[in-house]
């Protein structure tokens, strides 16, 4: 037994969404017969809280207390069980297993192809933009889609924006001159599933409206577990 941080469920303020149950990567929580979020397993729990955001409730929290280590390897078999081998690749490793990783595998390469590349600072007119594929990007979505660089950015130029915490008065102008100056192929929005994303896939959609030009548009949503949720 070690002290460390795990999750605990208040079970009277747990109303059985389930949400928890597919956040955890871990897949350390589950619903019991009476629909109550219930840790499976101790040892699977990394402590890491990915369900508190996704929890309606406030049923969870993260405790610190003496619990058993967290076992990577055991979760590893329990998700490769329970989920299949490509949830797998989600598993939080623990510290030895992640510093054994990073010896083995080598850098993945950034796709960055230009500077800058948040919206409030880039031209419309930078010639890199002319007759690009461009990718208009939620802050978020960098960092909870581990592929996002080849998956996304890859033969793209990018702009990254937050709808909720930016000024984004000027944003569908900015869009409406980068779009209607540039001979775009097409244009690729990555959102988060959070709602205040939306607001950057209706300010690029307006844009187009007003530049009048047609190209094609397609929205990647991303998920706060890291896997693509969806497209549209």
């Amino acid at each position: 037994m070690i002290k460390r941080k795990i999750i605990e469920i208040d079970r009277e303020l747990c109303n059985g969404c389930g949400l928890c149950t597919t956040a955890c990567d871990e897949g350390a929580l589950a619903l019991d017969e009476e629909g109550k979020a219930y840790l499976v397993k101790e040892l699977y729990c990394d402590g890491m809280g990915m369900c508190l955001d996704v929890c309606p409730t406030g049923a969870l929290t993260i405790v610190e207390r003496e619990t058993q280590p967290y076992d990577y390897k055991a979760t590893v078999e329990h998700v490769a069980r329970t989920r299949g081998q490509e949830a797998v690749t989600r598993v939080h490793r623990d510290e030895g297993e992640a510093a054994l990783a990073s010896e083995e595998a080598p850098a993945a390469p950034s796709e960055l192809s230009q500077w800058p590349i948040q919206l409030h600072l880039i031209s419309p007119a930078a010639p890199y933009f002319r007759g690009a594929d461009l990718l208009v990007a939620a802050d978020c979505t960098a960092f909870a889609l581990g592929s996002f660089h080849h998956d996304l950015l890859k033969g793209h130029k990018v702009v990254i924006a937050c709808p909720k915490l930016d000024n984004t008065a000027p944003y569908i102008d900015k869009l409406t001159d980068l779009i209607r100056e540039n001979d775009l192929r097409s244009v690729t929005i990555a959102i988060m599933t959070v709602p205040c994303c939306s607001g950057l896939e209706y300010a690029v959609h307006k844009a187009v409206e007003r530049a009048g030009v047609d190209v094609p548009v397609r929205t990647v949503v991303v998920g706060v577990d890291g896997s693509v949720a969806g497209e549209r």
